[in-house]
């Protein structure tokens, strides 16, 4: 059975043993409510290094909203079982007080490239995710974190923070898992009630219709169709649907380099993301 630690110093006392044994170390932070999407990452440790860590913790600083906070599926026991047959070395779950004690007073801020997007419509969300992954690369002390493409301005925020910060850890982006349906893994689509999730795939649908048209068409009409078809498809609204620079998340205007296509809209009262690279 995988090990459950909640303790900081527990979790350092290992890694420690782990590291004086020569072993490297490989992380998954996560918020738990697993799937196949976190599953695949655990695989991508384990295949990367000795040791594996998969961190649970839903993380108050990244929600927007108490209710949100209060909605994020909680599953401990349902996620270590999934972990079990992984061959995963340890689940580290803190309590909010292990991770943030009393007083805590510092924030990590990565500005620029969590500006824009979600940035825009989740103030303060990015500031949330940079400071528990940085907490979270220093409690583990893991030589290698694992994170999935789903998630593609975060991992673009966690990498430049890896850099700007010299902290001595590779970030290593996984694709993103989807259903046969097309919809990205993602542990918000627990929260889609049954008449809902059939119209949930119609949002990668519209993605790819619109990297498809983008090549030889006007951006802003192309997007425009793009947001028209997931309203037309039982959406309640869409936050965005964006040609970036898939290294600078600086919007475009043309298909001139390398691209990204990312999207968020709401669903049976569920933020859906997504991202393809064009």
């Amino acid at each position: 059975m995988t090990a459950i630690l909640r303790s900081l110093s527990d979790l350092r006392a290992l890694v420690a043993q782990w590291h004086r044994n020569g072993e490297s170390v490989g992380l998954v932070p996560t918020m738990g409510a697993l799937h196949a999407g976190h599953l695949s990452l655990a695989r991508a440790a384990k295949a990367g290094a000795d040791r594996v860590i998969v961190t649970i913790f839903v993380n108050p600083k990244q929600f927007n909203t108490p209710e949100d906070l209060a909605k994020y599926p909680r599953t401990e026991a349902a996620d270590a079982a999934l972990l079990a047959p992984l061959g995963v070395d340890l689940i580290f779950v803190p309590e909010v007080a292990e991770v943030y004690p009393d007083g805590f007073a510092t924030k990590v801020t990565v500005s620029g490239i969590s500006a824009g997007l979600d940035g825009v419509f989740r103030p303060d969300h990015f500031d949330g995710v940079a400071t528990v992954v940085c907490k979270l690369f220093i409690m583990t002390q893991a030589d290698r974190a694992y994170f999935g493409e789903k998630d593609y301005q975060q991992l673009l925020v966690v990498r430049r923070m890896q850099r700007d910060l010299n902290l001595p850890v590779d970030v290593v982006a996984c694709p993103t898992l989807r259903d046969p349906d097309g919809l990205a893994m993602s542990s918000r689509n627990q929260r889609l009630c049954a008449a809902a999730r059939p119209n949930a795939p119609a949002l990668h649908e519209a993605m790819r219709a619109a990297a498809a048209a983008l090549a030889g068409g006007d951006v802003a009409a192309v997007l425009d169709q793009a947001r028209a078809s997931v309203l037309a498809a039982g959406f309640a609204s869409v936050d965005y649907i964006a040609l970036c620079s898939a290294e600078t998340l600086e919007p475009m205007v043309a298909l001139d380099r390398p691209a990204r296509l990312l999207a968020a809209a709401w669903l049976d009262g569920v933020r859906l993301i997504d991202n393809i690279a064009v």
